[in-house]
């Protein structure tokens, strides 16, 4: 008997225990999991079984219950990928051992941090890097950090790029309807499910947050065997660095940092200024506004390519405020070097080589053990080496000498002594000191398709394929040979005849977020938002997070956007002060104590 099998069957057995949810009949069994009467509230459409409350194994040390390998889905595509595990505060149970190990558990009302096993958060990890796939856990994990806040930790396997947008979000959908199929036989709140993650995986935990219950990913979800007739919707969602809008990543990649490239011939140039100008064309039909509700619009600009308007305006108070915050937080004599390894160990305040936040101040949980062997430079993204005009390195006695360190080839920040407050003069000059290109041109759709997001929307066979129209129409204009093979691949279809710009939709949470799109009131979209961006990542445009932030303030269905790009750090778990972790866990508790 297979691990999926066995798993069902005990399932199944384990359905007579609970006699609030199964008839005693083996008939009544097979019509209550169909129907998940089961589960509270729930009008779920699945053959799986609820989850066995027979057995539950125990981690004493830190006092949790956990199960591993449960199938979220009938019939998954991969089964490194099919499982998802569960983790619950010892004190959410009352346990009876079985004498093989397992234990049989019943609810209890026991508080940990405040929170009770019908009140506690769910926290769900996207632990995707470049969209790479979050494996299944085969193994105890520890994830005490949550679990002794009051949290209940779920960590669902799902595919990654090479299987093709969507499966990934889908996965992710098809675990938290499960959970959801579950609500009332398990610990957790399905009304505060939390999801968290980092770059690639901050992404998806935006789309997670945007895209809740959006009919898009219906045929997708019924392919896999999801529970159907159930809710996906998260309430809240916190984005590391996240690399996400790839609809239009590419031109606001060029139009933020496309200044700093060198070494272009005239034809990639052209490319690259052609990008530029489409960004403004975006952003001028988008509609983002500010929180006076002031629409932001580029205009052309003497110098630059669209560098004016009350958009870029926008953009260089970002960017202000970046500076300040950290003059704010800083104390001086300042240490780079040591502030800089203080903030990527473990445990702190993120991750120099771009793991996403984990359970105990490492990386997130893997398969194989509490740590993920994954990071910035091997996630498989094409990067390469940024040639900053600035180096910050060594200790810096006062502000001014910080401040003179960041005018080195040039003056482009002025400081205010009396008020400590810092202005830059522009957005070019910022990038030219700190933020330079580190991708190829067609900085997500690369030229030869190389890229780990032409993998992303590829067709399941590990193989890179284009999606970006915009960058296809400005390579036919300009006769280019790359022309012949976006135009082929833009009128590709998927295994369910889903066209790439669709799928691309589905990878871009503004779609149904802004009320330009098509997609906006077609999902129930978080209501908490956290992001964190470090401002020197070359690895995406400022724009990419800021557009969310604008998107996520004006959309009614939103109640709250914590946001804050951090000085001094790149493509890493930023944050201003503070740990990661930590910072995350007092963040659910705050959107709870509101609620």
């Amino acid at each position: 008997m297979d691990r999926k099998t066995r798993n069902m069957t005990s399932a199944v057995t384990a359905c007579s225990l609970l006699a609030a949810g199964c008839a005693a009949s083996s008939t009544s069994q097979t019509t209550a999991a169909a129907s998940s009467s089961t589960a509270a509230g729930s009008a779920a459409r699945t053959s799986l079984s609820t989850i066995d409350m027979s057995a539950w194994l125990y981690n004493a040390e830190s006092d949790v219950y956990y199960q591993l390998g449960i199938p979220y889905a009938e019939s998954s595509p991969d089964e490194a990928c099919d499982s998802l595990a569960i983790f619950v505060p010892g004190a959410y149970f009352d346990g009876t051992e079985n004498g093989d190990g397992t234990y049989t558990c019943t609810l209890t009302d026991n508080e940990v941090s405040g929170y009770t096993a019908a009140t506690a958060p769910i926290v769900i990890p996207v632990n995707t890097p470049g969209y790479a796939a979050q494996a299944e856990l085969t193994d105890y994990t520890d994830v005490s950090s949550y679990t002794d806040a009051g949290f209940v930790y779920v960590h669902i396997g799902a595919r990654g790029r090479d299987a093709g947008a969507p499966a990934g979000v889908t996965d992710f959908k098809a675990g938290i309807r499960y959970i959801r199929y579950n609500e009332g036989i398990i610990a957790g709140d399905c009304d505060r499910i939390f999801t968290f993650g980092m770059s690639g995986g901050g992404a998806q935990s935006a789309l997670l947050g945007a895209a809740g219950d959006a009919a898009l990913y219906t045929p997708y979800l019924e392919a896999i065997g999801a529970v159907m007739e159930t809710s996906d919707a998260v309430n809240g969602s916190m984005c590391w660095c996240p690399i996400t809008n790839l609809d239009e990543g590419d031109e606001a990649y060029e139009w933020n940092m496309g200044s700093t490239r060198s070494g272009l011939s005239d034809e990639e140039q052209a490319i690259s200024d052609a990008l530029a100008e489409a960004y403004a064309a975006y952003v001028n039909a988008e509609g983002f506004v500010d929180e006076d509700g002031s629409v932001l619009t580029l205009e052309e600009s003497d110098t630059g390519i669209w560098q004016a308007g009350t958009y870029y305006e926008y953009i260089k108070t970002v960017i202000e405020t970046s500076l300040n915050n950290f003059l704010v937080d800083t104390t001086f004599p300042y240490d780079a070097d040591s502030a800089s390894e203080e903030t990527a160990g473990m445990p702190g305040g993120g991750t120099a080589d771009g793991n996403p936040p984990d359970a105990a101040g490492g990386t997130l949980p893997s398969s194989d053990a509490g740590d993920m062997s994954q990071s910035e430079q091997n996630d498989e993204i094409s990067r390469t080496e940024q040639a900053n005009g600035v180096t910050i390195s060594g200790t810096y006695e006062t502000v001014q000498d910080y401040i003179d360190a960041l005018n080195a080839n040039g003056t482009w920040v002025t400081y205010d002594a009396e008020t400590n407050t810092a202005k830059i003069t522009s957005v070019a000059d910022f990038v030219s000191a700190l933020k330079s290109a580190s991708k190829s041109l067609g900085a997500f759709d690369q030229l030869d398709a190389g890229q780990g997001e032409n993998i992303l929307f590829g067709y399941g066979d590990g193989e890179g394929a284009h999606f970006d129209a915009t960058l296809a129409g400005i390579l036919s204009d300009l006769g280019s040979d790359y022309a012949s093979a976006y135009a082929e691949d833009l009128v590709r279809t998927d295994s369910l005849g889903t066209d790439v710009s669709t799928r691309v939709a589905m990878y871009s949470p503004l779609y149904f977020l802004m009320s330009s799109e098509a997609g906006y009131n077609t999902s129930t979209v978080a209501s908490h938002w956290r992001i964190r961006t470090g401002i020197e990542q070359g690895d995406t445009a400022l724009c990419t997070e800021v557009n969310l932030m604008l998107a996520l303030e004006a959309n009614e269905n939103v109640t709250d956007v914590d946001f804050a790009t951090v000085w001094g750090l790149g493509h890493t778990t930023a944050e201003r002060s503070g740990d990661y972790i930590t910072n995350f866990i007092a963040w659910v508790n705050t959107c709870t104590a509101e609620e």
